[in-house]
């Protein structure tokens, strides 16, 4: 039997749901349109999404990416979005506000669309198109991932990246407990999970600190 949440979630969350919920100013709301339009434009060629995601994008992608707002407004310092993809989390980040955001991506195809999309709605993030091994670009104060690797792989690319006392927001799925008992075979990790507010079996894995064993 399903849950209240897991019915909720059943149905496709609109745009103005959306506002409403994240208090999201009018200004950043039409840029975000702007960015939609864009992505189911660039998606009929690309497989930029999960193509069942866009039935109900302003919960699988807004808000899955937006509720981070809460956990960086502390922060100080780059962000950087590993894998970003279609810029999920990170570009939805820097349109909300979020100031020096770095997206990290190899693929030609995606980065042509984030520059596009960031030309469009005159957001700052800044595209990095390279391979997360090969990264030389400021080091972060916030790092930021969803559905790119694992959190093994994540945090070995995150260290290097890194400053010394650097956070963690990894929007994780069911395998967070897994992938949380693999790592900490290697390292020592301080961390909080918050349930997610766009999917019922997500989490938002809050890593506070993280130090090879």
């Amino acid at each position: 039997m399903m849950t209240h949440s897991e019915r909720e979630s059943k149905i496709p969350l609109s745009m103005d749901e959306f506002a409403d919920s994240c208090e999201i100013e009018s200004i950043a709301m039409d840029n975000l349109g702007v960015y939609l339009s864009l992505l189911e434009k660039w998606q009929r060629r690309f497989n930029l999404v999960g193509p069942k995601t866009l039935d109900d994008p302003w919960r699988r992608h807004f808000l899955d990416s937006a509720q981070l707002i809460p956990f960086i407004k502390s922060m100080q310092g780059p962000v950087i979005d590993m894998g970003t993809g279609a810029g999920f989390p990170g570009l939805v980040l820097s349109i909300l506000g979020t100031p020096d955001v770095h997206l990290i991506e190899s693929d030609a195809n995606k980065t042509e669309f984030l520059r596009q999309v960031i030309r469009e709605t005159k957001a700052t993030a800044t595209i990095h198109r390279v391979r997360m091994e090969d990264y030389d670009g400021p080091k972060a104060t916030c790092l930021t991932s969803r559905a790119c690797a694992s959190l093994g792989a994540l945090l070995d690319y995150g260290q290097r990246i890194s400053k010394p006392g650097a956070r963690a927001l990894f929007l994780k799925g069911k395998t967070c407990p897994d992938e949380l008992t693999t790592a900490q075979g290697l390292w020592h990790i301080e961390h909080t999970c918050h349930p997610s507010q766009s999917d019922p079996n997500g989490i938002v894995l809050e890593i506070h600190e993280f130090t090879r064993r």
